[in-house]
């Protein structure tokens, strides 16, 4: 499970769990799932509440204990985003199966996230991230620069 920030980034923005839930077509439980690391926000949502509120991804995720300005991702590109993780396990020199038993999820799972089958969910991505010392924000801001 993740240590989060999600509410502390809601409770700056002085917006209570329902308009939240509103926002992103959730009920005011699941909001608070979230924030308590009940449940792992999906990516697409999280991406999106960091684009909607300029917040960063390491933030909200709890691996930096401040904001530094987001750079937008102008949509989450399963395709892309699948690239950008074959060359960082490729650069770490880790198998599928590595990455996959580092994350308890199947190596088909990976193989469908690296294909860009799927969306990577936001607990891979944060064990890979967290596991290996790498940024979220740095590593899908390649992501954002490539659309430009």
């Amino acid at each position: 499970m993740l240590d989060n920030n999600l509410k502390k980034c809601r409770e700056e923005l002085e917006m209570s769990q329902t308009e939240l839930g509103y926002i992103f077509g959730v009920q005011k439980a699941t909001i608070s799932n979230w924030e308590n690391s009940y449940d792992i926000i999906p990516f697409n949502k999280l991406m999106r509440f960091c684009n909607l509120y300029n917040f960063s991804l390491d933030y909200v995720v709890g691996f930096k204990k401040r904001n530094k300005e987001y750079t937008k991702i102008k949509k989450t590109d399963k395709k892309e985003i699948g690239k950008i993780l074959k060359k960082l396990r490729k650069k770490l020199k880790l198998s599928q199966q590595n990455i996959a038993d580092e994350c308890a999820i199947s190596r088909a799972t990976y193989s469908h996230y690296e294909l860009g089958i799927s969306l990577v969910s936001t607990i891979t991505l944060y064990t890979i991230c967290k596991n290996h010392n790498i940024s979220m924000d740095e590593l899908l801001e390649r992501q954002s620069s490539r659309e430009k």
